[in-house]
């Protein structure tokens, strides 16, 4: 695909807004604006956002009522209409403190993440018909075998099953893939990997950027 002159969507949490980078010019969608000559990208990433309802809320915290009801699938409808493809990128939050359970594969509402991965994907296919929707999947994290935040309100297994949930239904659906869980080559497990890409183990830094916009630039030429 040539991707010169077209405009790009961007649905997600808060590496999608920019956390991490030094500068908004710095974040993977703003590179590959740069670098492919896209006519626009739109960032519709709200951090600690997830794909699914909050199904309880968070009492306590300031910024709870907002983010609560600015899940994926409850805004989704409000992005631009004429764009020519849609990213979605998420789920390490519902992963570290969202309370929607798992679920299943045969879920179909925005109250389980499976569901909500449903509910999502065919509402874009609709919303952006006939045109390519790409979906990322989570980064490597912190404490990603088990949830262990203090915001965490239901657990769900680890970040790898959040991970097979977005593949399964993405491929279901015949969506492409970037999957920068197995391929992004950041593991901030290793101390060093952790320092050059990823200094808090979540929130990818300017490096970090520059290699999700070069993955992203070729699967998107790919299509």
């Amino acid at each position: 695909m040539e991707l010169k002159g077209l405009k790009i969507n961007f649905l997600g949490d808060s590496i999608v807004f920019g956390a991490g980078v030094s500068g908004p010019d710095k974040i993977f969608h703003a590179l590959l604006k740069k670098n492919a000559e896209l006519a626009e990208v739109r960032s519709y990433g709200i951090g600690t956002t997830r794909y699914a309802r909050q199904q309880k809320g968070l009492p306590g915290l300031p910024w709870n009522e907002y983010v609560d009801t600015n899940s994926f699938c409850e805004r989704f409808d409000r992005m631009d209409d004429d764009a020519d493809i849609v990213v979605v990128f998420g789920g390490t939050n519902d992963f570290a403190h969202g309370d929607a359970p798992l679920g299943c594969f045969d879920d179909r509402t925005p109250d389980t993440f499976y569901g909500a991965c449903h509910y999502l994907y065919r509402g874009l296919i609709k919303k952006y018909l006939g045109k390519p929707i790409v979906i990322m999947t989570p980064l490597h994290r912190h404490s990603e075998t088990k949830n262990t935040g203090e915001l965490k309100v239901v657990g769900a297994g680890t970040l790898k099953d959040y991970v097979n949930a977005i593949r399964e239904v993405a491929e279901y659906y015949s969506l492409p893939v970037l999957d920068l869980y197995a391929n992004s080559g950041m593991q901030p497990d290793i101390p060093e990997i952790r320092e050059m890409f990823m200094p808090d183990a979540l929130h990818p830094n300017d490096k970090g950027h520059e290699i999700m916009a070069r993955k992203l630039q070729k699967l998107l030429e790919s299509l």
